[in-house]
């Protein structure tokens, strides 16, 4: 497989803390990889920068060898790159379909000269745009919601409603954090489902943070883990859980609050 996304010898410092310190990892096509680490590895540091909202400090950052380092976040979405967030960011006040409707970019009717102009074709768009969300509902079992309002939804449910928004975007490369936390088991275990079904079947390519190591065990392969800023190991789950500086560095040194 080839490298989707490729950090190369990244850091990210905040005045005198390195919260990332010359990084380097890649992100193979067509992967489902876990990026792992004790509080304070600098995971959700690293997913930042990847994603743009922060520029590193130096290193230099490829999305299908295409060099990407420092671009903002709509840049990075409408070359198919993604981040989603541990607490969801929905419009509250908007219905769930609404929610997916308004994703995809460049729509004519967000021009209001365009729509006054082009009327037809806003109308032929908004078409099209509500069928793909409908499919996006049914797949992700939220059709029975598709009309109550994004705030009302459980925790589980807002989640299913973030991944239904990085389909209707378009991208292939989602950078997932934490989807489990404050996902009821019933409602992660349809996540998770919908992560392979994505990845197997649409060609999705997905790198996730995330605590729950029996989520990263089902899911990833690679697992990537990450302690002080930088790459400590990787591979396959099982042998990771047994790698003695893997559990020292959970279990042995403590750790601050996530970076």
């Amino acid at each position: 497989m080839s490298a989707t996304i490729a950090v190369e010898n990244v850091s990210k410092f905040f005045g005198g803390v390195r919260a990332v310190n010359d990084c380097s990892l890649t992100v193979e096509k067509g992967s489902i990889t876990g990026l792992i680490g004790p509080n304070g590895a600098g995971k959700t540091t690293l997913f930042n920068t990847v994603a743009g909202f922060f520029k590193p400090t130096a290193g230099r950052i490829t999305l299908d060898g295409r060099d990407i380092t420092g671009l903002p976040p709509h840049r990075l979405f409408h070359l198919g790159l993604v981040r989603t967030f541990q607490i969801p960011h929905e419009f509250s006040r908007m219905t769930v379909l609404e929610n997916l409707c308004v994703v995809p970019g460049g729509q004519t009717g967000e021009s209001l000269m365009r729509s006054w102009l082009f009327w037809p074709r806003v109308k032929s768009e908004e078409r099209t745009v509500r069928r793909r969300a409908e499919d996006t509902l049914s797949f992700l079992n939220l059709a029975h919601v598709r009309d109550e309002l994004a705030g009302n939804l459980s925790g589980g449910q807002k989640k299913l409603l973030e991944l239904g928004r990085v389909i209707m975007s378009g991208a292939k490369t989602i950078l997932l954090d934490e989807p489990g936390a404050g996902v009821n088991r019933t409602l992660l275990a349809d996540l998770s489902a919908h992560i392979r079904h994505l990845n197997r079947d649409r060609g999705y390519t997905f790198c996730i943070i995330e605590h729950d190591m029996d989520l990263i065990a089902e899911l990833c392969d690679p697992v990537i883990v990450m302690a002080q800023g930088a790459v400590m190991t990787q591979g396959k789950m099982a042998d990771v859980r047994r790698d003695p500086a893997v559990i020292e560095a959970y279990f042995g040194g403590g750790g601050a609050a996530d970076t």
